[in-house]
């Protein structure tokens, strides 16, 4: 099974307050299907951004042969940076 480590969107779409989980899913799933893992959080509402990754997690799904896309890619380098 292909595995993505992506974002999906949660939030209230009435008020265009819109958050993002950050979660493992198979590759052909859509974007707000059922996930095999939720691993964080991205809240670009909040100055600054709030996001947060669970590093062990996104480790152990890599190993796995999950692939993360650009953007989970960006925030997961940053948290790295930050411990």
């Amino acid at each position: 099974m292909e595995v993505k480590i992506r974002m999906q969107r949660t939030g209230a779409p009435a008020q265009k307050n819109y958050n993002w989980r950050i979660v493992v899913i198979s590759k052909y799933r859509a974007r707000d299907s059922r996930v095999l893992d939720i691993v964080g959080y991205y809240d670009p509402a909040k100055k600054p951004a709030a996001y947060k990754i669970d590093t062990a997690k996104v480790e152990k799904w890599i190993k796995n042969g999950a692939q993360m896309t650009d953007t989970v890619r960006t925030l997961y380098n940053k948290t790295k940076r930050l411990k």
